[in-house]
């Protein structure tokens, strides 16, 4: 049926379904430039990937500097480079593969029946809150968070995520310490109240999930805290917001909808992944070369210091003309792309850090969609408030309320 369309239409159906969000920052309108700082932009698709698949970096984004500075005697998978961070990527693979992440069909499938169950009895929600409680939901049950009360849970991690960032070398002033210490109050909450409890219970019967697979390499509670917040960030937070953006863009256009709807698995796949594609939840990635680097653009070699900060804009590179044809800013689901390029671009990174769960992130949201957009009388009741995650550099959609008659 997609394809039926496509070839009507030139292969861009929906050009009503255009950009919703907005990059926190704009770039200067070049592939790579040194600005007067001595920090690295990149815009270009192509010396994008290569600075990601290339080696000689490290993850600058998502608190890292803090990170550094701590006393863990092991990083978590996020900020783990090298054979370090392949073994770990190799022995964790195993829980966001096709296959098990299937297993979890069921169990979400049901999940999302008894929401909207009660979604349709009152008439009226929250999608911002009804789609983090089905990703905190997967996400823990693939971490291991399983052995505390989910809503108590959710609010415990909205209270960590939504606390303000703090940056080494910030002035000392009460409102820094202020920073510090609701972000350490919001971290021990969630330590004591939901991680020692899946903590123990695993102690005392191990289960398939990585907090059991931590404790077999003999992670320390704390040590595994953080892990579980950086799979919280990355499982969670993310997932939540592309549901949300995905769920409008469908409501705003019916036959972006129904073509949706009428198609098979794989090709409502290639939609959500088109919609990322135009909407990165993770608007730009920032990397620190750990040594000299050497890009080739467009045959010409620029050099990259050691030390250099690295700015990746997500937005611009998934915009590239020559890698998704014109036009680029509108939804055209079945691009044609050179073999090597992921039909969401670099929207789930790329290189040895591209995200593992970028399969369970698609499926859980097309389980939710599916059922959520076959409501009848859905309808937008109230616009969501758009603003942006400094930390992830990422959109985010609250108070979004949806209503059926």
């Amino acid at each position: 049926m997609i394809e039926e369309i496509r070839s009507q239409t030139n292969g861009c159906p929906y050009h009503e379904s255009v950009q919703i969000t907005a990059p926190a920052r704009r770039p200067e309108n070049r592939p790579i430039y040194q600005d007067s700082n001595g920090e690295w932009h990149i815009t270009d698709f192509d010396v994008a990937r290569a600075v990601l698949r290339g080696g000689g970096i490290k993850q600058a984004g998502f608190q890292a500097e803090v990170m550094e500075r701590g006393n863990l005697t092991r990083y978590p998978i996020l900020f783990l480079e090298g054979a370090d961070h392949v073994a770990m990527r190799k022995n964790t693979a195993k829980f966001f593969t096709p296959k098990s992440v299937k297993s979890y069909d069921v169990m979400i499938e049901n999940f999302v029946d008894q929401m909207l169950n009660e979604f349709q009895a009152s008439g009226r929600a929250d999608l911002s809150d009804l789609s983090m409680k089905l990703a905190t939901l997967v996400a823990g049950k693939i971490v291991g968070l399983t052995n505390s009360d989910l809503d108590g849970m959710i609010a415990r991690l909205n209270w960590f995520f939504e606390a303000d960032t703090f940056k080494p070398g910030e002035k000392v002033s009460l409102k820094m310490i202020n920073k510090i210490l609701r972000s350490q109050v919001a971290t021990f909450r969630f330590y004591f109240r939901d991680v020692l409890p899946a903590v123990r219970a695993r102690r005392a019967e191990p289960q398939d999930d990585l907090i059991t697979h931590l404790l077999e390499q003999e992670y320390s509670s704390f040590e595994i805290l953080v892990e579980c917040l950086t799979f919280g960030a990355a499982g969670m937070v993310t997932t939540r917001e592309f549901i949300s953006v995905a769920a409008l863009h469908f409501l705003r256009n019916p036959e972006l909808r129904a073509d949706y709807l009428a198609a098979d698995h794989a090709e409502r796949h290639e939609i959500l992944h088109e919609l990322l594609r135009l909407e990165p939840v993770v608007g730009e990635l920032n990397r620190r070369s750990t040594e000299p680097l050497e890009v080739d653009v467009d045959g010409d070699i620029v050099h990259i210091p050691e030390g250099s900060l690295i700015n990746l804009y997500l937005y611009e590179a998934n915009a590239n003309a020559d890698i998704f044809g014109d036009p680029t800013e509108v939804v055209c689901p079945h691009r044609e792309l050179p073999k090597t390029v992921h039909s969401p671009g670099m929207s789930f990174g790329d290189g040895p850090h591209r995200c593992p769960g970028a399969y369970i992130a698609i499926e859980e949201t097309d389980i939710f969609l599916t059922r959520f957009l076959r409501l009848e009388n859905l309808r937008v009741d109230q616009d969501p408030k758009i603003t942006r995650n400094e930390v992830a550099n990422g959109y985010e959609f609250r108070e979004f309320m949806v209503a059926v008659d």
